[in-house]
């Protein structure tokens, strides 16, 4: 339950006794038992609805599938880059260069680059 041991509770059971005091205790934990109870039966409700507009298929879904604590961000990465189609080589005759190629190959040395105003 998110990640508290018992020690850990009984350290947030102490200061509670010290902060709030042995009058005011009980109160506040039964307040925060109905918090429980009250989530719990929301939680519940959520959950019937959802089955009941679902349907049947509901019952067929694996949730353990679905649970965002298996994702591991270095794996999803891993399997994307490496179940990728090896890339497509395009296939040139021999002589025939790309017209990026050709392009940068006439302009002489010094000479300026290309520049269209309309297209910035």
């Amino acid at each position: 339950m998110f990640g508290l041991t018992f020690d850990k509770l009984l350290v947030i059971g102490v200061i509670a006794v010290f902060v709030l005091g042995p009058e005011r205790l009980p109160h506040y934990a039964a307040q925060l038992g109905r918090l429980v109870r009250n989530l719990r039966d929301l939680a519940d409700g959520a959950k019937d609805r959802l089955r009941d507009e679902m349907g049947p298929e509901f019952d067929e879904v694996d949730w353990k599938k679905l649970d965002p604590r298996q994702y591991d961000p270095r794996r999803i990465i891993r399997e994307a880059l490496l179940d990728d189609p090896p890339p497509v080589s395009i296939v040139r005759p021999p002589g025939a260069e790309s017209a990026f190629v050709k392009r940068s190959r006439t302009m002489a040395d010094g000479a300026a680059a290309p520049f269209d105003s309309e297209a910035t």
